[in-house]
């Protein structure tokens, strides 16, 4: 992934143990896990930062783990959540997003399009087929966020050639307990977290059921995002960032 500049932010990816240990320090400060927030998939992946170009301070990272195909999806991060068995059948290069996170204190729409621009320009150079990972909402309680697992339900569950199944031992089956629930969209949109509503926006899609990791005190839900089904409009939005 080539580096890249927009407004006030530029991206680059991780050149250096410095550049990867201020990734995991942004990553601790947005999940509150404390220090550095680092697994056994870090040296795996390959970091990107966002920082704002005058200060140098991160306001935004992600790391991707990118697979020949289905058949190595056993070794992603979602695996250790997500039954992706109906997955391994997939036939072109996948690219799993994982630790994707903002600064708390930075609002600032031109980093999330900074990020998608940066996705765009990669997933056309490598050929990516499809992109996946683990979209969280804050906190381990399902009250507040009803309307936007509603509409999941409603608008947005995966195909069922492709969906997750089961696997976590503490998940909230939204798709059947919400199944009588008609969504308020405005509060529906309000409830998502940004990462989830860009997915959504291109024509991503989520699992039935989200997962209670009270290890990082989320939600979350499997999402994928198959690179040919994003609307004409937006992914020629998406090739005009990415310049």
């Amino acid at each position: 992934m080539q580096q890249m500049q927009k407004g006030r932010y530029r991206l680059a990816p991780a050149e250096c143990q410095g550049d990867i240990l201020a990734a995991q320090r942004l990553r601790a400060l947005c999940f509150g896990t404390g220090g550095a927030d680092a697994d056994d998939l870090d040296p795996r992946c390959r970091h990107v930062l966002i920082r704002e170009t005058a200060s140098r301070q991160p306001v935004a990272c992600f790391r991707m783990m990118t697979l020949p195909d289905g058949a190595r999806i056993g070794a992603s991060y979602s695996a250790r959540f997500y039954d992706l068995s109906a997955l391994r059948g997939y036939r072109d290069r996948m690219v799993e997003i994982g630790r994707f996170c903002i600064h708390p204190d930075r609002h600032d729409p031109d980093i999330l399009r900074l990020a998608w621009g940066a996705l765009t320009r990669h997933v056309d150079r490598q050929g990516v087929g499809m992109l996946f990972g683990c979209s969280s909402f804050r906190g381990t309680e399902v009250a507040g966020y009803e309307d936007a697992f509603a509409m999941l339900r409603e608008r947005h569950l995966g195909p069922a050639r492709w969906r997750p199944r089961v696997k976590a031992p503490d998940v909230f089956r939204f798709a059947h307990a919400l199944r009588l629930r008609k969504p308020d969209p405005r509060r529906a949109m309000a409830q998502m977290p940004p990462l989830l509503r860009s997915y959504l926006l291109m024509g991503g899609w989520v699992s039935d059921h989200a997962v209670v990791d009270r290890q990082m005190n989320t939600l979350h839900v499997f999402t994928g995002l198959e690179v040919g089904a994003i609307p004409p409009a937006r992914a020629n939005l998406l090739r005009a960032v990415a310049g």
